[in-house]
């Protein structure tokens, strides 16, 4: 998840329908993580596991990405799904620790199906989801076939739309990852496909931070920014111990960089400084032509070949689906494709 940039944003609340007519690039690891483990087998008996068709497919992530596609189109807002590509090696630490726990997590999940506790095993199901690649492939395939522009990136999916958003290819990036404004993301959307959902008894509202209002409220440059959430902690570093937002602020202000500030503190410089800076000023991207960013035909056959005759939809989830197409205008009642289709 990045550094948390949360005490230094003026958070304004907006909504989908805010966003109308703006592409708006969505971080779709994060959103596939989220349908994987809510989306689950929660019978008595069940496994906790990911939802699946008959034939034993994990559909969930499907499922979620077809809702709430869907309900973006049908606000009028132009989507393109960014898919993470091959992690920094500076991440690899991070990784191999996301590794570590979901393997030990899944080992007590299965020593809690082999006695029976299925509730135990139900909420332990959750740290065990996979993304395998071929799940992002049918991602990708299935947002196609809704003509909704959707890609792997060279790296990180969030740094990818941050650098887009900055070239003025996206109006926003919408990510729970706060590491999208250290890439440049002019606008970053949180909670943005989950607004008015509740969590924890709480209605969750869409939040939109720019980064010109962050650094003009903390009086700080990119670069500060940048120096600032390597001390508090990234997915590149774990950060300078006994450093947090507030004091790193002040010191960042006071000595302008990481290097002054530990030679003040008496703390070792982290390791790689500089190339965890370039990763955030110059993140690798896939170039993208902006013809290829606009919303394309709907193949309604292709869909439901893809969804109900492949994977076992429901006729009922795949007409909803079609229902919010037809009132974003890309899909003529009867299933013909709209003027989007010549």
């Amino acid at each position: 998840m990045g550094c948390n940039l949360r005490d230094l944003a003026s958070a304004e609340d907006t909504t989908m329908d805010a966003m109308r007519g703006k592409k708006v690039g969505i971080d779709s690891f994060l959103l596939a993580f989220q349908f994987l483990t809510t989306i689950r087998d929660r019978s008595p008996t069940g496994d906790g596991g990911s939802l699946k068709a008959d034939n034993g497919k994990v559909v969930a992530h499907l499922m979620g990405f077809l809702s709430r596609a869907s309900l973006l189109l049908s606000k009028g807002v132009k989507p393109v799904f960014i898919f993470d590509g091959k992690h920094p090696e500076l991440k690899k630490d991070e990784m191999d620790a996301r590794r570590a726990r979901r393997e030990q997590a899944e080992a007590d999940w299965k020593a809690a199906l082999e006695v029976g506790d299925f509730a135990t095993a139900q909420k332990l199901a959750q740290r065990c989801v996979k993304y395998t690649p071929e799940m992002v492939e049918e991602s990708i395939e299935m947002l196609s076939l809704m003509g909704i522009p959707a890609f792997r990136a060279e790296a990180e999916g969030e740094a990818q739309a941050a650098v887009m958003a900055a070239k003025g290819q996206l109006d926003a990036v919408a990510t729970q990852d706060w590491d999208a404004l250290l890439y440049g993301a002019p606008v970053v959307i949180r909670n943005f496909t989950s607004d008015g959902s509740k969590r924890m008894g709480r209605i969750v509202r869409a939040q939109k931070i720019e980064l010109d209002q962050i650094l003009a409220d903390n009086e700080l440059s990119r670069d500060q920014l940048i120096d600032l959430a390597i001390m508090i902690g990234t997915d590149f570093h774990p950060g300078i111990k006994g450093i947090g937002p507030k004091t790193g602020l002040k010191l960042i202000k006071e000595h302008n960089t990481i290097e002054a500030v530990c030679a003040a503190k008496d703390k070792e410089v982290p390791e790689r400084l500089d190339e965890i800076r370039e990763i955030f000023r110059n993140h690798p991207v896939v170039e993208v032509d902006d013809e290829a960013l606009n919303q394309g035909a709907v193949d309604v056959e292709g869909l439901k070949k893809f969804l109900v005759e492949d994977r076992q939809f429901s006729q009922k989830r795949f007409d909803n689906a079609m229902d919010l197409l037809e009132d974003a205008g890309l899909v003529r009642t009867g299933g013909q494709t709209s003027l989007f289709s010549f």
